[in-house]
């Protein structure tokens, strides 16, 4: 029997994993939060507990633009490199500072730990992103 899904505004899934109900997912395991045109973009807890111990965030410099789908930097743990894909395009305008200098709070409140601040050119294509209940089923299947 699989693990049961309540719908509330935070998703349980698996071992404790939750999902917020106003973030959306990418099969690749980042999360955008989207207010207007203006996107925060982090990685999930799934994907932070299979990396294991962050010590290191390669990401862009403010003013460059990103492609949904397309690589944006890389996140580094002590198991491995995994690059981070951007869930919607448009230009970066912030990089989290304080997230770089300690990347190990990723583990600690990935849902929380926004690593670039974007301006999106189309706010509408957040529909083609995973809502909190279908990105709880994409991780509960494996």
């Amino acid at each position: 029997m699989g693990a049961s899904i309540k719908i509330c505004p935070r998703v349980a899934c698996g071992d404790s994993m939750t999902y917020p109900a106003d973030l959306r997912y990418t099969k690749e395991h980042e999360w955008i939060r989207l207010s207007g045109d203006v996107a925060e973009i982090g990685i999930t807890d799934f994907a932070q507990r299979q990396l294991g111990d962050v010590v290191y965030l390669d990401l862009p410099d403010p003013g460059r633009v990103i492609t949904a789908g397309e690589a944006f930097g890389a996140i580094e743990s002590v198991k491995a490199v995994s690059e981070l894909f951007a869930p919607m395009s448009g230009e970066v305008f912030e990089v989290n500072a304080a997230l770089k200098a300690h990347p190990e709070a990723v583990n600690a409140k990935p849902h929380e730990s926004w690593m670039v601040r974007v301006r999106v050119s189309d706010p509408q294509a957040v529909a083609l992103l995973l809502d909190n209940s279908q990105y709880a089923a994409l991780v509960s299947a494996r």
